[in-house]
């Protein structure tokens, strides 16, 4: 069993608002990554999306690749559509060795909508979910095929963010769906993150570690800002530096072999990367020595 700690570059440039972050080049993001003690990145907008590239990119900084979000259409288009266009992402993380694929829906998610409030995000009438999860099994059974997972992102603002959101969509999908367990947006989507590892730990195939700030979220909560202004506002942030007790959650995933992936979706103008990135690193490999993941 192996835990390793890797890092999201939106910990120094945002994705969803690629003005935060504009003025940071790959070259600090990974030297910096570096720098902090981690050991393995997954893909950001500036990253480039070959295979000669990206060794190119990552092999100076002595990090590996892990993985990077890929927006399903699947509410949409057909799963044989959905694996036709994940082609080259697939050529890119099979030449990587990469073992797992992040997805999440994304043709009517509105996270990446600054105006729009959380509770307008979309939900699925009991009728979608079966096409939906249906869908997602087939383009699972693809990557399985290829010797990858898909692991699923449950994400505010999309139409798999709340526990019962959670639940409908293991309890639909076939075994070749993984979870992704991120405990910050389980958090604030009404789950605790800590029950989804016990229940869910036999599908849990990739960790993201984002804490929530309490007071943040209670603000974005009543005055029902969108998950970019909420983002904004300082709403996330590293493990340690929240509320979520990693521990708790550790102790639930004893045989867990695979990455946690340090993310906190803050202004790096603000929230110095290197502080936040090392912050979060060395929370996280003392929580995993004291609940015996590392000796």
């Amino acid at each position: 069993m192996t835990i390793r700690i890797g890092a999201n570059p939106i910990i120094w440039s945002n994705d969803d608002m690629q003005s935060v972050g504009a003025s940071t080049t790959l070259e600090m993001c990974l030297a910096q990554a570096r720098k902090a003690g981690i050991e393995g990145m997954e893909l950001g907008h500036k990253f480039p999306q070959t295979v000669a590239e990206m060794k190119a990119a990552l092999e100076p900084f002595g990090l590996a690749f892990i993985s990077g979000w890929w927006s399903t259409e699947l509410l949409t288009r057909s799963a044989e559509e959905e694996i036709a266009a994940l082609r080259p992402r697939l050529e890119l993380l099979k030449g990587m060795g990469c073992k797992v694929c992040i997805a999440a829906e994304t043709s009517n998610a509105i996270h990446g909508q600054i105006d729009t409030p959380l509770s307008q995000r979309p939900v699925l009438e009991s009728g979608e979910w079966d096409t939906f999860a249906r869908r997602m099994t087939v383009v699972a059974d693809h990557l399985a095929d290829h010797g990858i997972d898909l692991v699923y992102h449950h994400h505010m603002g999309t139409v798999v963010q709340s526990r019962d959101d959670i639940a409908r969509f293991m309890d639909k999908t076939g075994p070749s769906v993984r979870l992704l367990l991120d405990t910050g947006h389980a958090l604030w989507g009404g789950s605790d993150p800590a029950e989804l590892a016990r229940t869910y730990r036999a599908r849990i195939g990739h960790v993201h570690g984002k804490d929530i700030r309490p007071f943040k979220r209670a603000q974005a909560d009543v005055y029902d800002w969108s998950f970019l202004r909420s983002v904004l506002s300082g709403v996330f942030t590293v493990p340690g530096d929240g509320c979520i007790d990693y521990a708790r959650v550790l102790r639930e995933l004893p045989d867990y072999d695979g990455w946690i992936v340090l993310e906190a979706e803050q202004d790096p103008e603000i929230a110095n990367p290197l502080v936040y990135a090392r912050m979060g690193r060395n929370y996280l490999i003392d929580t995993l020595v004291a609940t015996g993941h590392l000796s």
